[in-house]
């Protein structure tokens, strides 16, 4: 027999929050071919990882402008329309998280973020507001998944890895909560979710 669960945490781009930057520039490229190479070697996800870690956006942009000067209107897009690459809730997974909260399971956030978006997002989706303890990684200067951000959870929330499920979208992020002691689920979509909730005995 295990041991029982009392809380559970989420990552919340992609498991709480849609977040897709081709989102946004579907709207202002012609193609899809387009678009994909100006993710793929400008604005690319490796570039966003450092506003992740709390590096301010004008100062990121600065550099990639210098490289890419002709692309600049649309590098600086990505902090003016950044809510635009937002497009509501995933599905079902808010409902999952106020039937844990109500049933009285301890619920906490810890999300690879810029401090600005969460505080943007939190006003904008009010059921982020249920977490006792988010961990930004934007506000902490570290990102999943190195386990400092997860000690960083634990310590201020007082959480018992053992005692709680952690729920993230990203592989490498699970396998690095399962390697503290956490049990975790591998987030691809909210009926699978709600099955190993059952499972486990968190909600009914």
């Amino acid at each position: 027999m295990g041991t029982e669960l009392d809380t559970v945490v989420f990552d919340i781009g992609n498991v709480l929050i849609a977040w897709d930057p081709r989102h946004l520039y579907r709207k202002v490229f012609e193609t899809e071919a387009e678009m994909e190479r100006f993710l793929g070697e400008v604005c690319t996800l490796d570039w966003h990882l450092a506003h992740d870690y709390g590096v301010p956006f004008a100062e990121n942009a600065a550099k990639l402008k210098a490289v890419h000067p002709d692309h600049a209107e649309l590098i600086d897009m990505w902090q003016g329309r950044y809510a635009e690459m937002i497009p509501g809730r995933i599905p079902g997974t808010v409902d999952l998280l106020h039937q844990l909260g109500d049933s009285g399971v301890r619920l906490h956030g810890l999300t690879n973020m810029p401090s600005d978006i969460f505080v943007f997002l939190r006003d904008a989706y009010p059921e982020l507001q249920r977490f006792e303890t988010t961990v930004v990684s934007g506000d902490e200067g570290v990102i999943k998944p190195d386990p400092r951000i997860f000690e960083i959870l634990i310590e201020r929330s007082g959480l018992t890895p053992e005692r709680a499920l952690f729920i993230d979208d990203s592989r490498r992020n699970v396998d690095a909560a399962a390697a503290l002691g956490f049990r975790a689920h591998h987030f691809e979509n909210a009926e699978a979710l709600r099955a190993d909730l059952v499972s486990l005995g968190l909600i009914g």
